[in-house]
């Protein structure tokens, strides 16, 4: 069975092209460090609800759009090793200064499969 990372970040929309040049960058390293799949995709049909939402989970603001993200491994062990390896890459940048987005409003997990068909 197979293990993902699911991430749900707040993108200005002015910094989509910077974000999608960064997802590419960021989904070669992740899979030449061994990931299985790399997956980015901004939000289409997504509503405020009553009570929670993707744009409710990440506080959106009028200026931004939602990009829902996932990479897939092995498993979880896979995921940690991995993700060690791609969190010391030089060439992924990830402070503050050079995120096309705000990191402290990024929403993300680890799930292991329930049901896959």
């Amino acid at each position: 069975m197979s293990y993902v990372d699911g991430f749900v970040v707040p993108v200005p929309k002015k910094n989509l092209g910077a974000y999608k040049r960064l997802a590419r960058k960021a989904g070669k390293i992740w899979r030449e460090h061994g990931a299985l799949e790399y997956h980015e995709f901004v939000a289409d049909d997504v509503k405020p609800g009553k009570h929670t939402s993707f744009p409710q989970s990440v506080k959106l603001r009028d200026d931004e759009v939602v990009v829902f993200s996932w990479i897939v491994y092995r498993s979880r062990k896979d995921r940690d090793r991995i993700n060690a390896k791609v969190m010391s890459d030089p060439r992924l940048p990830m402070g503050p200064d050079t995120c096309p987005f705000d990191g402290k409003r990024l929403v993300y997990g680890g799930f292991k499969p329930m049901v896959s068909l």
